[in-house]
């Protein structure tokens, strides 16, 4: 695996491989590296001819509130799990590198994002889209991988795509859970016990409202209810949301209908966890993928 930390070599090497008609796959991360990750990584591997990791903490998606300097790195680390995975490269820029001089252009992200963790974080991804433009003309992906945990993400990713004719394809990833399906995030490790056996209850009143919708429900008030009730009488987590929408669009809906996300995030004393599934739903009894 070959360490790339500038611009220039990094789209130096990716047009001589483009030469070759070898296939890109790209993993976009911020570091410190866990199982999602990896699992992006290994389907990025089975996809490609050719996979590139980036690791960059991008300080334009930190709102003033949150501690960009303090965000955890472990670039060794990183590094090792990276090679075994099998990347070919791991482009590893600067922040000077990245935004060396003010910006005279700037992305705005219009949509999806005034909702679920985004009405919390106002511009923080329009940091995202924005460094996404410069990392995706830089490393110029055939496929790029994101986890559907982070599913607002996604739909902003797939915006982005679409609006600004990037000719790559956005594969979005299934969520690592553990055995009991608690989603895998490296925030699990602050849950105090009891709390650990609690957040089990997240991922299990998704399902129940999926099987309820499967049973014909098509209301959203009555599934948004019925999660927050679940949550509520069976655990001590604070509910910070719980809403349904259509999907990638995330917009409201009358009746639970086409694709359509539920997702959830919940906060316990030390930690705030997000979950979500999402669903295509029909309007027949039981039409639901």
């Amino acid at each position: 695996m070959r360490v790339i930390t500038t611009i220039q070599e990094m789209q130096t090497e990716i047009i001589k491989l483009k030469s070759q008609s070898k296939s890109i796959g790209f993993v976009p991360t911020m570091g410190f590296l866990h199982e999602g990750h990896l699992t992006l990584l290994k389907r990025a591997r089975l996809d490609n001819d050719i996979v590139v990791l980036s690791i960059f903490v991008n300080p334009l998606q930190f709102g003033p509130t949150e501690d960009f300097a303090t965000y955890p790195r472990d670039f060794a680390k990183d590094q090792s799990l990276a090679e075994c995975e099998g990347a070919d490269f791991l482009f590893y820029p600067s922040v000077e590198e990245m935004y060396p001089h003010s910006s005279s252009v700037s992305v705005v992200v219009n949509e999806r994002t005034d909702v679920l963790c985004g009405k919390s974080r106002p511009g923080h991804f329009d940091g995202v889209a924005t460094v996404l433009t410069k990392l995706f003309n830089t490393v110029m992906p055939t496929r790029a991988y994101f986890g559907k945990k982070d599913a607002q993400q996604v739909a902003v990713v797939a915006g982005l795509i679409t609006d600004f004719n990037f000719p790559i394809e956005l594969i979005p990833v299934d969520i690592v859970r553990e055995e009991d399906g608690l989603a895998k995030s490296s925030r699990n490790v602050n849950l105090l016990p009891e709390e650990r056996r609690q957040a089990v209850v997240l991922y299990k009143s998704l399902t129940t409202a999926k099987e309820t919708i499967e049973g014909g429900e098509r209301n959203p008030q009555t599934i948004k209810n019925l999660v927050s009730n679940m949550i509520r009488s069976e655990t001590n987590g604070l509910i910070d949301y719980v809403e349904i929408y259509s999907y990638p669009q995330l917009k409201a809906l009358e009746n639970i209908d086409g694709p359509c996300i539920i997702a959830l995030a919940v906060k316990f004393s030390k930690v705030r966890l997000i979950d979500n599934i999402i669903l295509e739903v029909s309007k027949e009894i039981g039409g639901v993928k």
